[in-house]
């Protein structure tokens, strides 16, 4: 099995975990403060990873450790904004408006990394930005501020994709995803610290909600994406995740039964349609 299969495996696993805890996170931060659970849910992680590459961890050096730094910053960004927005919108909302990520990756690369988008990007883009207006929008045409804060948390995980892609194949990717973890982690502590009043929780429920996301969706999904980047591009990558707002949305309906309308079923279609199409490689000719 080639690298470039195993990578495609793996990250596809990974889509499938982070698409399936959108309604776990929802109900989770229905009892506990959302800085609050992601603190514990990214030191529960943290511990794990610490406990694994802990003789790594003595030989990290500074430019591990600034590069890690700045992508646990877009971490912690895409996470917070995309929770927070999980409390004003649905889950499978919020599936498909972080699902916009993806066709921000060929802009973000073209400013960050001097990459130019293909002519199929720029069509997927508009495509997809008319799925958002339909998905995220009401018949007033105004937005809500749950979709707004989660479409900011598609800005971030884009720069965090971008920046993985710039640095795994230079870098050990098990230190870059321990760094980057732990920054979440302290980040999130500080802001709950300020804004919120924390406490340990005491749910059963809320407990397996910080153990299958902090174990799988963060921990194994976060050094497996960056491990697996290395041997992948960003826009492969980003073609890959596309499949999360399809695994968020089949959760939302078997776990809490939500239906989405049909301007909003339009509207998904439209984004995914662009999502896949931003990333197919397509000659000139094929175009004229």
């Amino acid at each position: 099995m080639s690298k470039q299969l195993k990578s495609d495996i793996v990250l596809i696993l990974v889509t499938m975990v982070w698409g399936s805890t959108f309604v776990i996170v929802k109900n989770a931060i229905q009892t506990l403060p959302v800085y609050n659970f992601l603190f514990i849910r990214f030191l529960l992680a943290f511990l794990l990873l610490a406990i694994i590459f802990h003789k790594k961890l003595k030989n990290i050096d500074n430019k591990t450790l600034a590069a890690a730094s700045i992508i646990g910053t877009m971490l912690f960004l895409g996470y917070a904004f995309q929770t927070m927005g999980l409390k004003y919108t649905t889950a499978s909302k919020s599936g498909f408006i972080t699902g916009f990520s993806v066709v921000l990756v060929p802009i973000l690369e073209a400013v960050f990394l001097k990459r130019k988008p293909s002519k199929p990007a720029i069509l997927g883009i508009v495509l997809a930005f008319i799925g958002l207006i339909l998905l995220t929008t009401n018949i007033d045409l105004s937005i809500n501020i749950g979709d707004f804060l989660t479409l900011l948390c598609a800005f971030a995980f884009g720069m965090q994709i971008v920046l993985i892609t710039k640095y795994a194949s230079t870098l050990d990717t098990y230190l870059l995803a321990t760094i980057q973890i732990v920054v979440v982690a302290v980040l999130s502590g500080i802001v709950s610290l300020i804004f919120e009043k924390p406490f340990i929780p005491t749910s059963l429920d809320v407990w397996s909600a910080i153990i299958i996301t902090g174990v799988f969706a963060t921990a194994f999904a976060i050094v497996a994406q960056n491990t697996m980047q290395a041997y992948t591009t960003a826009t492969h990558t980003a073609l890959i995740f596309a499949l999360e707002p399809v695994f968020a949305a089949i959760a939302a309906f078997l776990i809490a039964g939500e239906v989405m309308s049909f301007r909003a079923i339009l509207g998904g279609i439209f984004m995914f349609s662009g999502i896949v199409l931003s990333e197919i490689p397509v000659s000139d000719k094929s175009l004229s």
